[in-house]
């Protein structure tokens, strides 16, 4: 597979063109005392390719607590999204509250995602597929002492921090 393409012309391209339109596209060395039509290289890289490339090197598999898991590796500066607020459940209005509040903080700076439906394991595996580095869950704790879970794709760490905490971890590993 290849990334980028190099094509050497030579002066093929150039010569074609000066034939058909009648234009002299010779090039006059004054020190050398010659003309020639010059030769052409042609490289060819793409949007694409780099692309392919990235989601490729970050594709990985694994396995956690006997369970088979896939996932993008980004790096949390180049994933499409920086992280996910999940309310543990979504039937407490002050728990959907406090998570709200914690997605529009960090919608303010950064693309992040909310998740309210399902179980919070299928919500973290979503994430892992999309390679979202970060994913905030907001519980009843939260209510008391101002705390959230945060778990790192890569390591499924968790651990409680507050809010501000976490928005600042957040941001010192993305920016």
């Amino acid at each position: 597979q290849e990334l980028e393409g190099i094509a050497a012309r030579g002066n093929f391209d150039l010569s074609q063109h000066q034939g058909a339109s009648g234009k002299n596209l010779e090039y006059n060395d004054d020190e050398l005392k010659t003309k020639y039509v010059p030769h052409v290289i042609e490289p060819s890289v793409g949007v694409d390719r780099c692309m392919l490339a990235v989601i490729c090197s970050a594709y990985a598999e694994d396995e956690v607590n006997g369970e088979k898991r896939t996932l993008l590796r980004f790096h949390p500066r180049i994933a499409p999204i920086k992280a996910a607020i999940f309310p543990l459940v979504k039937n407490n209005e002050d728990i959907m509250a406090k998570s709200r509040e914690l997605f529009e903080r960090l919608q303010r700076r950064y693309n992040v995602a909310f998740d309210a439906g399902g179980n919070i394991g299928r919500r973290y595996r979503r994430m892992d597929e999309v390679g979202t580095p970060f994913c905030l869950t907001v519980d009843f704790d939260t209510l008391e002492d101002g705390t959230v879970t945060l778990r790192e794709r890569d390591s499924t760490a968790q651990r409680r921090m507050t809010m501000d905490e976490a928005i600042a971890y957040i941001s010192d590993q993305v920016d």
